[in-house]
């Protein structure tokens, strides 16, 4: 389980495959019964009986609901929860000024990264924020970059500008708009797709060598289309990272 600010993917996995992937929205106001009934109806949804469930693993960055939705999975699966963090043997070395404050989904999808290509690799995560983040040639997570996510900025778009209308993401007409709502879907997935190509090869000036460039989190399938550089997209990203540290800790 992957606890954001926007929504709470559940996911079901193996070292074989991903059996399937859930979105729900991330309710702080939930308590750990509310979150157990939520769960139990996903797993009948996908006809996964519980008993075949061996073990939990979570990442978060909502504190006030990692505690309730991790007695939920112990309530009703009586399996042993996980929650990743820098505490964990992670098979990389965090390399930042303040190591304890690196966000543990950070540190997922970097472990996560390192299943699917070589190092150096650059992982892009469009949630709430988009994160870019770096693990060079040796495993070390040197770190990146915080920016105003895609949802985040064109709600403060409409917010702010009196005269442009809320707008759910969805894929531009052309690059050029003719009329508002053209211009503001071209311009939030032309200019993040551009910035993931821009980053990527400043990131690499920096390394001095040429980098992967893994794309993740739920707007990604909007953008990595119009990426002009290859962009491997992975939509399951964050679960192969908790997968591995998982076997890695238990």
């Amino acid at each position: 389980m992957d606890i954001g600010n926007s929504n709470i993917v559940i996911g079901c996995i193996d070292m074989e495959r991903t059996y399937w992937i859930r979105r729900v929205t991330t309710d702080r106001s939930k308590t750990d019964m509310e979150y157990a009934i939520l769960l139990k109806n996903i797993l009948d949804l996908n006809r996964i009986p519980g008993k075949q469930i061996d073990g939990a693993i979570l990442c978060s960055v909502v504190p006030q609901v990692t505690g309730y939705l991790k007695q939920a999975v112990e309530e009703l699966l009586h399996v042993p929860v996980m929650v990743a963090g820098i505490s964990l043997k992670t098979g990389i070395r965090v390399k930042m000024d303040r190591p304890e404050t690196v966000g543990a989904d950070l540190i997922v999808g970097a472990v996560g990264a390192l299943t699917e290509a070589e190092p150096p690799v650059i992982i892009v995560d469009l949630g709430t924020a988009t994160t870019v983040t770096c693990v060079d040639r040796d495993r070390n997570y040197i770190g990146g970059m915080i920016i105003p996510g895609m949802r985040t900025s064109l709600d403060a778009l409409s917010a702010r500008a009196a005269q442009l209308p809320a707008l759910d993401i969805t894929e531009p007409e052309r690059l050029i708009g003719k009329n508002t709502v053209e211009c503001m879907h071209a311009g939030i997935i032309y200019s993040n797709a551009a910035m993931i190509d821009g980053c990527a090869d400043r990131i690499e000036e920096e390394l001095g060598q040429k980098a992967s460039v893994i794309v993740t989190g739920g707007l990604a399938k909007f953008v990595t289309p119009y990426c002009r550089r290859k962009v491997i997209y992975d939509d399951d990203l964050m679960l192969k990272g908790l997968l591995k540290l998982y076997e890695m800790n238990r």
